[in-house]
């Protein structure tokens, strides 16, 4: 176990050196010069000189080659520095940070939803198989898993906001929270004023993500009951509700576990569209933000932040491996 984990680490730090290293010189060739942008949204009382411009180019490290300019980036984060933002004045560390509040809140919240559905939904298609019901919410499931998140958000918003104004069932169009009178809210009030507002883009999270899980747990489900030890165990009196949970579906974790380990890195990558839409503070904003104002250290401290994880998305699947299938074995 200890001489596969080495090996896994030791391939994962290579590919990682890899991803930044062709990312860093994809994002240093995107056209636009970040320090131009910067100065377009200045105090236009305070242009800078042409010397301070050369000065804060050669701080920023933009009068470098861009190779060069990644090894120097290599060695600060080597050093557990991320660097300041070129267009906020700010740690790209400490963004980020504010930024993850915000994103895992919709993140866990759908993920949770998604298993605490999809299981369920699964199993009773694979039981009801071939029945109206089942046929009836596959079709719904299908319908779903079709309309893209975007297209949803607005029509959610149409209705929930502009359509139902006025009444109980009235939502947010947009942000995190109230703008007016949230400071002098109770605990409990904040509270409720978030789920308000988190309703609507979790929703859109959440509904493309129970198709797909559900119809994917069917279709393992559907192969696995089809195998001779399901057979026997019924030949044997094996209850019912046992031989769905027990033997079928304790064998079709596999495939699922491999899901759950790639969801690792969309827990913090968030949604861009759907957070520009809710205009919602996540790191998918960000994201977008970062990639329109040609924020280097901010594009490179998130990329570095989704590599890892998904490095360690998957080392974490290969270890459920073990646990859900003790025929597994790493030695």
């Amino acid at each position: 176990m200890l001489s596969y984990l080495v090996r896994r680490l030791m391939l994962g730090a290579v590919t990682l050196l890899l991803i930044t290293f062709l990312v860093y010189g994809l994002i240093r060739s995107m056209p636009g010069d970040p320090l131009l942008m910067r100065l377009e949204t200045a105090n236009p009382d305070k242009v800078p000189s042409k010397e301070d411009i050369e000065r804060m180019r050669r701080a920023f490290g933009l009068d470098k080659p861009w190779y060069t300019a990644y090894f120097a980036w290599l060695n600060k984060i080597r050093q557990g520095d991320l660097g300041p933002s070129l267009s906020r004045n700010t740690p790209v560390a400490r963004i980020i940070y504010e930024r993850i509040g915000p994103t895992l809140l919709l993140s866990i919240s759908s993920l949770v939803l998604t298993y605490l559905l999809a299981i369920p939904l699964g199993l009773y298609s694979t039981v009801r198989s071939g029945g109206l019901d089942e046929r009836a919410t596959s079709t719904l499931l299908y319908m779903l898993y079709s309309l893209p998140a975007f297209v949803a958000a607005l029509f959610l918003q149409i209705l929930f906001a502009i359509k139902l104004r006025g009444t109980p069932f009235e939502l947010p169009l947009f942000g995190m929270v109230s703008g007016e009178g949230y400071e002098q809210m109770s605990s409990l009030e904040k509270a409720w004023d978030v789920f308000k507002h988190a309703l609507l883009p979790v929703t859109c999270y959440t509904y493309g993500s129970l198709a797909y899980y559900s119809r994917f747990i069917r279709a393992n489900m559907q192969e696995v009951i089809r195998q001779d030890y399901i057979r026997t165990a019924r030949a044997k009196g094996v209850g019912p509700i046992r031989v769905l949970l027990h033997h079928a579906f304790r064998n079709t974790l596999i495939p699922l576990v491999t899901m759950i380990g790639l969801t690792l890195p969309a827990l913090l990558s968030g949604s861009i569209i759907l957070e520009q839409i809710f205009s919602w503070p996540g790191m998918g904003r960000l994201f977008f933000e970062s990639i329109r104002e040609r924020d280097y250290p901010t594009l490179m401290g998130l990329t570095l932040m989704f590599s890892v994880l998904t490095l360690l998305g998957q080392l974490l699947a290969d270890f459920l491996y073990a646990v859900v299938d003790p025929r597994v074995s790493y030695k």
